[in-house]
Protein backbone atom coordinates (compact mmCIF):
# COMPACT_ATOMS: atom_id res chain seq x y z
CA UNK A 1 0.00 0.00 0.00
CA UNK A 2 1.31 3.51 -1.29
CA UNK A 3 2.03 5.76 2.27
CA UNK A 4 0.87 8.92 1.54
CA UNK A 5 2.22 12.86 2.06
CA UNK A 6 -0.25 15.28 2.03
CA UNK A 7 0.51 19.15 2.36
CA UNK A 8 4.23 17.89 3.48
CA UNK A 9 3.14 15.71 6.31
CA UNK A 10 2.47 11.57 6.29
CA UNK A 11 -1.40 11.18 6.03
CA UNK A 12 -3.49 8.38 6.28
CA UNK A 13 -5.45 7.43 2.80
CA UNK A 14 -8.68 7.44 3.44
CA UNK A 15 -9.74 6.87 -0.83
CA UNK A 16 -10.34 3.95 -2.34
CA UNK A 17 -8.70 3.75 -6.29
CA UNK A 18 -11.59 1.83 -8.50
CA UNK A 19 -10.06 -0.63 -10.57
CA UNK A 20 -11.14 -2.40 -13.96
CA UNK A 21 -10.60 -5.37 -14.00
CA UNK A 22 -10.32 -8.00 -17.07
CA UNK A 23 -13.03 -8.62 -18.65
CA UNK A 24 -15.14 -5.59 -17.08
CA UNK A 25 -15.93 -2.52 -18.93
CA UNK A 26 -16.60 1.02 -17.75
CA UNK A 27 -20.12 0.78 -17.78
CA UNK A 28 -20.73 -3.03 -16.20
CA UNK A 29 -17.85 -2.29 -13.43
CA UNK A 30 -19.67 -2.10 -9.83
CA UNK A 31 -19.31 0.93 -8.34
CA UNK A 32 -18.01 1.15 -4.59
CA UNK A 33 -19.33 3.17 -1.94
CA UNK A 34 -17.49 5.63 -0.02
CA UNK A 35 -15.04 7.85 -1.07
CA UNK A 36 -13.68 6.54 -4.45
CA UNK A 37 -11.34 7.58 -7.44
CA UNK A 38 -13.03 7.03 -10.22
CA UNK A 39 -10.95 6.38 -13.43
CA UNK A 40 -11.51 8.37 -16.14
CA UNK A 41 -13.33 5.76 -18.62
CA UNK A 42 -15.90 5.37 -16.07
CA UNK A 43 -16.38 9.09 -14.94
CA UNK A 44 -17.31 9.64 -18.75
CA UNK A 45 -19.70 6.53 -18.82
CA UNK A 46 -21.66 7.25 -15.60
CA UNK A 47 -21.12 10.58 -14.47
CA UNK A 48 -24.81 11.17 -14.05
CA UNK A 49 -24.85 7.80 -12.01
CA UNK A 50 -21.92 8.15 -9.79
CA UNK A 51 -23.08 12.09 -9.19
CA UNK A 52 -26.11 10.88 -7.39
CA UNK A 53 -24.87 7.60 -5.57
CA UNK A 54 -21.85 9.67 -4.56
CA UNK A 55 -20.98 13.09 -2.50
CA UNK A 56 -17.51 13.12 -2.65
CA UNK A 57 -15.68 11.98 -5.85
CA UNK A 58 -12.12 11.77 -6.82
CA UNK A 59 -11.23 11.17 -10.51
CA UNK A 60 -7.94 9.46 -11.58
CA UNK A 61 -6.27 10.75 -15.00
CA UNK A 62 -4.02 8.64 -16.84
CA UNK A 63 -1.23 10.77 -18.87
CA UNK A 64 -2.99 10.06 -22.11
CA UNK A 65 -6.48 11.60 -21.44
CA UNK A 66 -6.95 15.08 -21.82
CA UNK A 67 -7.69 17.32 -18.99
CA UNK A 68 -10.05 19.62 -21.57
CA UNK A 69 -12.12 17.12 -21.54
CA UNK A 70 -13.13 17.16 -17.43
CA UNK A 71 -12.64 20.92 -17.58
CA UNK A 72 -16.77 22.07 -17.23
CA UNK A 73 -16.69 19.06 -14.23
CA UNK A 74 -13.73 20.33 -12.20
CA UNK A 75 -16.45 21.02 -9.27
CA UNK A 76 -17.45 18.01 -8.95
CA UNK A 77 -14.06 16.30 -7.71
CA UNK A 78 -12.81 16.67 -3.92
CA UNK A 79 -9.38 14.98 -5.49
CA UNK A 80 -7.62 14.69 -8.34
CA UNK A 81 -5.05 12.19 -8.90
CA UNK A 82 -2.85 12.03 -11.80
CA UNK A 83 -0.93 8.74 -12.26
CA UNK A 84 2.92 8.56 -13.17
CA UNK A 85 3.41 5.12 -14.36
CA UNK A 86 7.09 5.42 -14.90
CA UNK A 87 9.23 7.74 -13.22
CA UNK A 88 10.58 9.00 -16.27
CA UNK A 89 7.05 10.44 -17.80
CA UNK A 90 6.79 14.09 -17.07
CA UNK A 91 3.06 14.24 -18.84
CA UNK A 92 1.55 14.61 -15.39
CA UNK A 93 3.53 17.70 -14.23
CA UNK A 94 1.48 19.39 -17.71
CA UNK A 95 -1.89 17.97 -16.13
CA UNK A 96 -0.93 19.36 -12.84
CA UNK A 97 0.17 22.80 -14.39
CA UNK A 98 -3.13 23.17 -17.02
CA UNK A 99 -5.54 22.08 -13.37
CA UNK A 100 -4.01 24.93 -11.32
CA UNK A 101 -3.10 27.29 -13.98
CA UNK A 102 -5.48 27.54 -16.55
CA UNK A 103 -8.93 25.80 -15.02
CA UNK A 104 -8.18 27.18 -11.57
CA UNK A 105 -8.91 23.83 -9.76
CA UNK A 106 -8.26 24.12 -5.93
CA UNK A 107 -9.13 20.86 -4.83
CA UNK A 108 -6.66 17.74 -3.76
CA UNK A 109 -4.27 17.26 -6.71
CA UNK A 110 -2.62 13.76 -5.90
CA UNK A 111 0.34 12.48 -7.92
CA UNK A 112 0.38 8.18 -8.17
CA UNK A 113 1.95 5.81 -9.56
CA UNK A 114 6.20 5.83 -9.73
CA UNK A 115 6.26 8.99 -7.28
CA UNK A 116 9.71 9.22 -5.47
CA UNK A 117 11.24 11.49 -2.92
CA UNK A 118 12.93 13.18 -5.42
CA UNK A 119 10.32 14.45 -7.55
CA UNK A 120 8.39 15.88 -4.87
CA UNK A 121 10.01 19.37 -5.36
CA UNK A 122 8.69 20.03 -8.58
CA UNK A 123 5.64 18.19 -8.70
CA UNK A 124 4.72 20.54 -5.50
CA UNK A 125 6.10 22.99 -7.79
CA UNK A 126 3.27 23.02 -10.72
CA UNK A 127 0.45 22.60 -8.34
CA UNK A 128 0.54 19.02 -6.28
CA UNK A 129 -0.55 19.08 -2.65
CA UNK A 130 -0.77 15.47 -1.99
CA UNK A 131 1.59 12.10 -3.34
CA UNK A 132 1.07 8.67 -2.74
CA UNK A 133 4.99 7.40 -2.70
CA UNK A 134 5.56 4.22 -4.71
CA UNK A 135 5.44 0.94 -2.53
CA UNK A 136 8.55 0.51 -0.02
CA UNK A 137 9.85 3.74 -0.16
CA UNK A 138 10.33 5.64 3.23
CA UNK A 139 7.90 8.64 3.96
CA UNK A 140 10.10 9.89 6.52
CA UNK A 141 12.59 10.19 4.46
CA UNK A 142 10.52 11.87 1.51
CA UNK A 143 8.79 14.44 3.38
CA UNK A 144 12.90 15.35 4.98
CA UNK A 145 14.74 15.35 1.35
CA UNK A 146 12.03 15.66 -1.04
CA UNK A 147 10.72 19.46 -0.80
CA UNK A 148 13.79 21.24 -0.21
CA UNK A 149 16.79 20.06 -2.66
CA UNK A 150 17.18 23.84 -3.64
CA UNK A 151 16.57 26.75 -1.51
CA UNK A 152 15.30 28.87 -4.08
CA UNK A 153 14.27 28.50 -7.53
CA UNK A 154 14.73 31.07 -10.52
CA UNK A 155 11.90 30.29 -12.86
CA UNK A 156 8.14 31.13 -12.47
CA UNK A 157 5.89 28.47 -11.06
CA UNK A 158 2.38 27.57 -10.08
CA UNK A 159 3.13 27.90 -6.58
CA UNK A 160 5.43 30.76 -7.10
CA UNK A 161 4.51 33.18 -9.99
CA UNK A 162 7.16 35.42 -9.94
CA UNK A 163 11.04 34.36 -10.92
CA UNK A 164 13.55 35.09 -8.61
CA UNK A 165 14.69 38.40 -9.95
CA UNK A 166 11.09 39.84 -9.46
CA UNK A 167 11.47 38.76 -5.91
CA UNK A 168 14.77 40.29 -4.96
CA UNK A 169 13.81 43.44 -6.17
Amino acid sequence: MAQLIKHGTAAVDTWKTLEIAEGETPESVALPTGDVIFPFAVWQARKTEIISCHKRIGLLIQPDERVEDIAADLDYFIVIAVNFPKFVDGRGYSTASLLRQRYKYQGELRAVGDVLHDQLFYMQRVGFDSYALKDGKNVSVAIEAGFSPFSDAYQASTTQPQPHFLRRA
